[in-house]
């Protein structure tokens, strides 16, 4: 009997076309939200039109093998819209820290879906919590970079609070992005969007 489309992915198995092409769907989807900005920061950091909301919902119909490929692809693309947008140098200070605050950190957005996998149950609260454990866990990363990359590249004077700053600065942004992601998800999973089949 064949799997319905709408499981979650076995780790152990390799991915067949229909998950290939919804990766690859759901990663420019995320990339064109992540285009239009409701607000962007001077040194990258947007709140935008949901953009998190496809990689997070692919995590939870799908599992989170599937989300964080498809949240790891979504940083690259983010990261070349973030140059177009702002410049290289607001954004990228050395090669590992891009891999890190893009790729790394876009791909702990596929994380959505661990508590729903979980408890095997695809509820409100269950995909908002799991949401909330993912930005969390984003915020983290950037956080990091702030303080051992960007204060050192910017020379912000002694005392101008390098443990503080970043949490303030990448805590403004991302609690207004998971505010208006929460908010989408609790919609998308009340009207049953995660048994479409595509």
């Amino acid at each position: 009997m064949q799997k319905p489309s709408n499981q979650p992915i076995n780790p152990n198995t390799k991915f067949p076309t229909q998950i290939l092409t919804e990766i690859a769907i759901f990663a420019a989807l995320s990339a064109v939200l992540y285009s239009i900005r409701i607000f962007t920061l001077p040194y990258g950091g947007s709140i935008t039109l949901a953009s998190m909301v496809p990689v997070m919902w692919l995590s939870i119909r799908r599992g989170i093998r599937v989300g964080v490929i498809t949240g790891a692809i979504f940083g690259a693309i983010a990261l070349l819209i973030d140059v177009l947008y702002l410049g290289a140098s607001s954004v990228v200070a050395t090669p590992v820290q891009a891999i890190f605050e893009y790729p790394v950190a876009f791909g702990l957005i596929g994380l959505t879906g661990v508590l729903t996998g979980l408890f095997q149950k695809k509820t409100v609260n269950l995909a908002v919590a799991g949401a909330g454990l993912a930005v969390f866990l984003r915020f983290w990363v950037h956080y990091f970079a702030g303080v051992f990359v960007w204060y050192y590249v910017y020379a912000f004077p002694p005392g101008y609070g390098q443990w503080v700053w970043p949490a303030v600065y990448n805590g403004s942004f991302l609690i207004v992005e998971y505010i208006i992601s929460a908010v989408v998800l609790t919609i998308l999973v009340k009207r049953g969007t995660l048994d479409y089949r595509l």
